[in-house]
């Protein structure tokens, strides 16, 4: 390609200052599929059934197909452009060639010469976003397996908090039945049963709650999978697992070179750059080629006697537009610059997704070790409040004050370890390069 024209691009730099070193790292490297990490097979099954078989992410690498579909239509422009012609008539009388059969064939070929690369830049073009779908493929399968991930753990905590309310419930009734046999006694008051009652309503009202979470959970984690909400599908419900060290996060810049969503904004500054490089070319000469031939008789057995030739060339130089071949250079030029911010700017936002997640999830283990204390000073100060109103030191609001204090704790324990996994699977999600799924394994990229 001719310097006038613009040479191809080098690489990128996002237009973002250097960054410094993540605030947190580990010493654990991510596997491809991240999510094995949680080592649950359950888990396992159902992002294998996802990958297959979601819609949104089989639509999205239709995508692709089409893509690469726009790079075989580019190409053909570099090759000749041939066509083949019959046409045939019947008219009456006959007095002169022009009526009988009236029958034509031929067949032509045209040809443009890529003086200037116009056509190489643009089918380069067609090949970057080509290559960007397909990341853009590999980030929806990103999204589509954390996603799920995030699913599938909240029907784990939906379920566990069913199963803390139902134990909460069968104590709290059984709590109304001794403080109705010590209220025969004198030794309860009736406002302190209607206390009773009132919490007992609340922990039912909260179980109501949980099983419509856990449905909804379901249902959310039922359509990832590409199967209708309504169908039955058999999930062992069991404990939330324990997190893995943290892995290591690395250097930020080399989210560049590992994120998917990264590697399409920057195929997409490419892209643009050859599609600027080609409007540049406009502005030069176009040299192009016709050969045809031709045959013509008003019988169809002399179709084929005789053949009439033509070979033309055609230079053509643009000499006045108006300006539009420089605005269409001045557009692209434009759209090459907004593909440069917008891939400066998806890096800055990967660089705080990584970061927020690291924070998120050591704030997050702080917290849960400040509700672990909580829950055992809750405890102990629960069981002496009981000992004092046993033995007629306290009321009975001091113990119900402090049972419903140490029962919203657990379930507030049990959201605070569901927002840590949250936060492990942000980090991977943040982290983590693409993964190949079994969809290009069958078909290919």
């Amino acid at each position: 390609m001719l310097a006038g024209c613009g040479s191809k691009l080098g690489t990128v730099e996002a237009p973002v200052p250097e960054p410094q070193s993540f605030s947190y790292t580990g010493q654990d490297v991510i596997p491809e599929e991240w999510w094995r990490s949680f080592d649950d097979e359950q888990l396992n099954r159902l992002m294998d059934s996802a990958l297959t078989k979601n819609l949104n992410l089989a639509s999205i690498w239709q995508q692709f197909q089409a893509a690469k579909a726009g790079v075989r239509i580019a190409g053909s422009n570099l090759w000749p452009q041939v066509e083949a012609t019959l046409q045939s008539g019947i008219s009456r009388p006959q007095p002169d060639f022009a009526g009988g059969e009236n029958t034509q064939a031929g067949i032509s070929a045209s040809y443009e010469v890529d003086l200037w690369g116009r056509l190489n830049a643009l089918q380069d073009a067609e090949v970057y976003r080509a290559k960007a779908s397909y990341y853009d493929y590999q980030t929806a399968a990103m999204s589509l397996s954390a996603e799920l991930s995030s699913a599938y753990f909240s029907v784990l905590t939906a379920s566990k908090q069913l199963n803390l309310i139902k134990e909460q419930i069968e104590i709290n009734e059984q709590i109304m039945k001794l403080i109705r046999n010590r209220f025969g006694s004198g030794q309860i008051r009736a406002v302190d049963i209607l206390r009773q009652e009132q919490l007992l309503e609340t922990t039912r009202g909260l179980a109501v709650s949980f099983e419509r979470e856990l449905a909804l959970a379901q249902n959310r984690l039922d359509v990832l999978m590409g199967i209708p909400a309504q169908n039955d599908y058999v999930l062992e419900f069991k404990e939330l697992p324990d997190l893995s060290p943290l892995p290591e996060t690395g250097l930020p810049l080399e989210l560049t070179r590992r994120r998917p969503d990264l590697q399409s904004a920057y195929e997409r500054v490419k892209a643009n750059d050859r599609e600027y490089a080609a409007a540049l070319s406009n502005r030069y000469p176009r040299l192009s080629f016709r050969l045809s031939g031709q045959v013509r008789s008003n019988t169809y057995t002399n179709l084929f006697r005789e053949w009439a030739y033509s070979l033309a060339g055609n230079l053509v130089a643009p000499l006045f537009y108006g300006g539009r071949l420089q605005a269409e250079a001045d557009q692209a030029e434009a759209f090459k610059q907004s593909a440069v911010y917008d891939y400066g700017q998806t890096v800055l936002v990967a660089f705080r997704e990584v970061e927020d997640a690291l924070v998120n999830e050591q704030k997050q283990k702080d917290r849960l070790e400040i509700l672990e204390r909580q829950l055992e000073l809750t405890e102990k100060t629960n069981k002496q409040i009981r000992f004092e109103f046993f033995n007629g030191l306290s009321d009975y609001l001091d113990v119900l004050l402090a049972l419903d204090e140490q029962q919203q704790l657990k379930r507030d324990q049990i959201r605070a370890e569901q927002q840590l996994i949250e936060f492990r699977i942000n980090l991977y999600r943040a982290l983590a390069g693409g993964f190949e799924t079994r969809r290009e394994q069958e078909e290919g990229s």
